[in-house]
């Protein structure tokens, strides 16, 4: 079950911490980066987020979160994490499916890191089409994808 979440809790923010600190050691080690940015990121500084945040609940278990910049024509997809012990479960589609279908914007963004092959291919048979490649200031190669709903 898809829900928007309130991550404004403290208890809340802390279970959307325990995720993301789960889903992005295993991109880290992908990237074979050791100082890896999203994992330094605190349940305070997400508490405090301006974004919005929708989880995945199985069997009452949050286990995927999506953390979305919702703006009039644009939603930027600021991270899509799911649980490792969930992971191909269909669960990331579900929650692209969710955001390109109950939310009727012209273009959707998303980032990766560039050699994160599975969340790559994720975003690319998806339909995403690749925008551009950069190198961040930390060293991580990243890659950026637009999925538009004009034809």
């Amino acid at each position: 079950m898809i829900e928007k979440i309130d991550h404004s809790s403290l208890k809340t923010s802390k279970l959307i911490y325990n995720i993301f600190q789960k889903s992005y050691a295993v991109e880290a080690l992908l990237l074979n980066h050791d100082d890896f940015p999203p994992l330094k990121r605190t349940a305070s500084e997400i508490q405090q987020s301006k974004t919005t945040f929708y989880g995945y609940r199985h069997e009452e278990e949050l286990c995927a979160i999506m953390e979305l910049e919702i703006n009039e024509n644009h939603i930027h997809i600021r991270s899509l994490t799911v649980a490792p012990e969930f992971f191909r479960k269909g669960i990331g589609y579900r929650l692209l499916c969710f955001v390109r279908d109950t939310f009727k914007v012209d273009l959707l963004s998303v980032e990766t890191g560039h050699d994160n092959f599975p969340a790559v291919n994720f975003y690319l048979n998806f339909g995403f089409k690749k925008n551009k490649v950069w190198m961040t200031e930390v060293g991580i190669e990243k890659i950026s994808f637009t999925l538009s709903s004009q034809p």
